[in-house]
């Protein structure tokens, strides 16, 4: 029954992308902690953090694709909710330093005792205890997110004008977290990670299990994007994109839908942001870029929007390629980019995985007209024979 209602809620190749997210989740830290280094199918740890970073960034496009995919809302400022996120991450970590940090102060991090800090923030209470700081994950990018949309879609803003707003919404807050005296470590954010639930964070076993955290929570996620989208609300979500007006006068409180999906979508970003902290070891302003929530929506434009697997796959080819670019190539990478973003508009509207689908529909029609011809073996097999009359 369980394995009925599984296959019910996500198609063949969402149920191919779990397994194989959840086998990687098992193999590669197998292969990291038990193997030789001198074994060929050894995964070096560098590499573990490297993937499951592209990973983190891949559960970022699947909460952008969910709602700019099937909901058509084009959001250029999810690199905030992933920013939210990490910081929430970030303020656990630097609590667990403790007097290991350069000032030895038990309580403040290094940060505030150099910037004359006398106390520890009312915010920062609580983030010594990891479920508070698990739960401040989702809570604030959720929050953030049900409030900026209550007020944006009860007020019918859409197309490039929400767009906009959500640029302007990271901007905001990347100025503000820019400044020393909000208590997030200003400029140079937060960093010096020691542990994470007590195993150091440095260690081969942590990254390894890390890196199948990020892979587990990126499955999970493709379930939860497939159910939403499989169900009687995801059809009207895909309504909502396709014709909104026509749903809002049959009746649908549209603003409802596109507040409950941006929400969802919101959490997942935060919880992208939260894997990504640990793996990179430093979280600051430079995350709530506006470039940065650009690129996310390339990442899901070159996949393929409106697919679930495609930003999986343009997500992690596109930082494969900015990996090799910045150290191949540093001063051309930004135009690759951008290039990139014009071609894929230009001739791959609809993505990787839309241009395999397209290639897909038309060999099943070429297909189909082939047994259709008159003449072919099909047609003759399917013709019937007239059976000879009797003489009168």
């Amino acid at each position: 029954m369980i394995t009925q209602w599984f296959f019910t809620h996500v198609d063949r190749r969402g149920t191919i992308v779990i397994a194989v997210l959840v086998a990687l989740a098992c193999l590669v830290p197998l292969s990291n902690l038990l193997l030789p280094p001198t074994s060929a199918l050894h995964v070096p740890t560098y590499l573990v953090s490297l993937i499951g970073k592209y990973l983190t960034y891949a559960l970022l496009a699947v909460a952008l694709d969910l709602v700019w995919g099937f909901c058509g809302i084009l959001s250029l400022g999810h690199g905030a909710f992933f920013a939210l996120g990490g910081y929430a991450m970030g303020m656990y970590l630097m609590r667990q330093i403790g007097p290991r940090g350069v000032y030895a102060d038990p309580v403040l991090p290094d940060f505030m005792v150099f910037l004359n800090w006398k106390e520890l923030p009312w915010f920062w209470h609580g983030f010594n205890h990891f479920w508070f700081a698990a739960l401040m994950v989702v809570l604030v990018p959720g929050i953030l997110a049900f409030g900026f949309g209550w007020l944006a879609f009860r007020s019918r803003v859409t197309g490039v004008y929400l767009s906009i707003i959500t640029q302007a919404l990271t901007y905001a807050l990347l100025l503000a977290f820019f400044r020393n005296d909000m208590g997030f470590g200003g400029n140079n954010g937060l960093t010096d990670f020691k542990d994470i639930l007590g195993f150091n964070i440095q260690a081969d076993s942590t990254r390894s299990m890390l890196f199948a955290a990020t892979a587990l929570f990126l499955a999970l996620a493709v379930f939860v994007t497939s159910f939403i989208v499989r169900s009687k609300l995801g059809k009207v979500l895909v309504g909502v994109r396709d014709a909104e007006s026509r749903m809002r006068f049959l009746g649908y409180r549209v603003d409802r839908y596109k507040l409950f999906v941006w929400t969802v979508s919101a959490m997942m970003a935060g919880i992208a942001g939260a894997l990504y902290v640990p793996q990179v070891g430093i979280i600051n302003p430079s995350e709530f870029e506006p470039a940065n929530s650009i690129e996310a929506v390339i990442w899901v434009a070159v996949g393929g929007r409106g697919t679930i697997i495609g930003p999986i796959l343009g997500a992690v080819l596109v930082n494969f390629g900015k990996t090799y670019f910045t150290a191949a190539f540093p001063e051309i990478w930004l135009f690759a980019l951008g290039a990139l973003f014009i071609l894929v508009t230009l001739f791959l509207p609809k993505g990787i995985l839309g241009l395999y689908g397209t290639w897909e529909t038309k060999r099943k029609d070429r297909i189909a007209r082939k047994r259709s011809e008159p003449g072919s073996p099909a047609t003759e097999r399917a013709t019937p024979i007239a059976e000879p009359q009797a003489a009168e």
